[in-house]
């Protein structure tokens, strides 16, 4: 059998934190007898990233082409890269124009610490969307790009025709998991995930975020080079989450575009309430919640995520959200 990507201390330190997570028991209780479990067989993504120069940045992207077709914008969630999305993408590549990014300092796209906040995510999407001359964009923005699409189509002159978000971080109050609010709101938490390094992080996020999906381990090895390094600069992300969103729950009223909320009802890191909160205050939404469901849905029941996408771009019910 190949090597293990996260290797066996890793495990254990993720377990042991597991144990002081309540939201692990109820998951741990939910979860299929494969979830999480590394499937060495061979595999070949369908998605084929390449890479280009973006604002001085080296940025990871990957494209379908579909001329005539609705474009769709993956954004990549943390601890995960563009490759997440391959078992949806290969679902929507004869029905769409696809565009997946690793976004600035995640992933594997350059990005220093100065990424690290909502602002400055979505001045970069804003410039990703013009040089490659992408308009009338429907963005798929989960976890940690949730609230970068939301930023950008309240605040830049964006190119968007309609956003789905969900599982991440948007409007206050917010209904967080017991790790989320250790790493937003403690600077010693945040020191502790640095000092564990990336396949720690890694191998506890799948712990918790997955009731159903076996990654690759061709998969989980891109993940491990993605964060190589630069856990610490990613926790800086967390801590302004209280700012950050903030500035979100002021606006988020001006969102006028049609907006597809996606929840997982077993969300271990941000509570499925928080999806009916930005439902209830965004003008022109639609909601759907994955059953039986961890935090990582595109994976976890990645069909379905395939089928909410169809149904909502490609059959046109954006238009009567």
């Amino acid at each position: 059998m190949p090597k293990d990507p996260l290797g066996f201390m890793a495990r254990m330190n993720a377990l042991s934190l597991m144990l002081i997570t309540p939201e692990f028991y109820r998951v741990r209780r939910l979860r299929g007898e494969q979830a999480s479990r590394i499937d060495y067989s061979a595999v070949q993504f369908s998605m084929q990233p390449e890479h280009m120069t973006f604002d001085g940045l080296k940025i990871r992207y990957a494209r379908s082409r579909m001329k005539g077709a609705p474009t769709i914008l993956f954004l990549s969630p943390l601890p995960q890269s563009l490759l997440c999305y391959d078992a949806v993408w290969s679902q929507l590549s004869e029905a769409a124009d696809l565009v997946a990014l690793d976004l600035p300092g995640f992933g594997r796209s350059e990005g220093g610490i100065e990424h690290m906040n909502f602002a400055a995510q979505s001045a970069f999407l804003e410039t990703f969307l013009n040089t490659l001359d992408l308009s009338d964009v429907h963005i798929v923005a989960p976890d940690i790009a949730m609230p970068v699409a939301l930023h950008y189509a309240i605040h830049r002159h964006h190119r968007v025709k309609s956003l789905l978000v969900g599982d991440g971080p948007g409007i206050l109050p917010s209904v967080d998991g017991s790790l989320i609010r250790k790493i937003v709101g403690s600077g010693f938490w945040r020191t502790m995930v640095r000092l564990n390094g990336v396949r720690t992080f890694i191998a506890g996020a799948m712990q918790l975020g997955n009731l159903h999906y076996s990654p690759s381990c061709k998969e989980i090895e891109d993940y491990v080079a993605s964060y190589s390094g630069r856990i610490g600069q990613v926790t800086a992300f967390f801590r302004q989450y209280p700012e950050g969103c903030r500035g979100l729950t002021e606006n988020i009223d001006r969102l006028a575009l049609p907006v597809q909320i996606f929840w997982a009802d077993e969300d271990a890191f941000l509570n499925v309430e928080n999806a009916h909160r930005l439902h209830a205050r965004l003008p022109n939404s639609a909601l759907h919640i994955f059953r039986k469901c961890g935090h990582f849905c595109y994976q976890d029941q990645s069909a379905a995520f395939a089928g909410l996408i169809r149904h909502w771009v490609i059959d046109g019910h954006f238009t009567s959200a």
